[in-house]
């Protein structure tokens, strides 16, 4: 598997975790049983998972490379495009986070603001990585060549390597399958 499969196949990961934000903010938006401490965990798996150690490597290796490859045209447009909505979706997290302390102090009102921040994140997220898949990574991989694609499939392999020692993956993928039993 090259760097970028790779990176496919986290998203895959990445979706579960939206789907499941998207089913906790349903079940808020109708006053159902909802254990806010669970969207604590979605916090805790995109920062350290989503953003930490996935997006780490979009940005620091495949984006800088494409960057400095393939010039200022793609890296002021398509690439730009992508760290600004990484940089967004760090607004939604943050934003949820905040909501969430004001709804656990008491204000009943902060809510919808849990459910909108989550909903919101879920709905860049999903459209992101549509865009990451079917454009910007397809792109990387038609104009990039062969010695620049292994030099990123090495890069990423070591943050892998790096990852596996700290069990970022298997903590991660256990956390995701213990909330996905908790609603099903």
């Amino acid at each position: 598997m090259n760097a970028i499969e790779l990176m496919m196949e986290e998203h895959k990961t990445i979706k579960r975790m939206l789907a499941l934000t998207r089913k906790f903010s349903i079940k808020a938006l109708n006053n159902e049983d909802v254990d806010y401490n669970d969207f604590y965990k979605v916090i805790d798996f995109v920062r350290n998972y989503a953003d930490k150690h996935h997006h780490n490597k979009e940005e620091v290796i495949l984006f800088k490379k494409m960057s400095e490859v393939l010039g200022e045209r793609i890296a002021n447009g398509p690439i730009m495009g992508m760290l600004v909505e990484h940089d967004l979706g760090r607004l939604f997290i943050r934003n949820l986070e905040e909501a969430l302390i004001k709804f656990k102090a008491g204000d009943s009102d902060a809510r919808i603001d849990i459910i909108a921040n989550a909903i919101a994140y879920t709905d860049l997220l999903y459209r992101h990585i549509d865009k990451e898949d079917t454009t910007i990574y397809t792109f990387a991989q038609r104009k990039l060549s062969k010695d620049q694609l292994e030099d990123i499939d090495n890069q990423c392999f070591n943050v892998e390597t790096e990852a596996t020692k700290n069990s970022v993956q298997n903590k991660y993928l256990k956390l995701l399958n213990d909330l996905e039993s908790k609603i099903n």
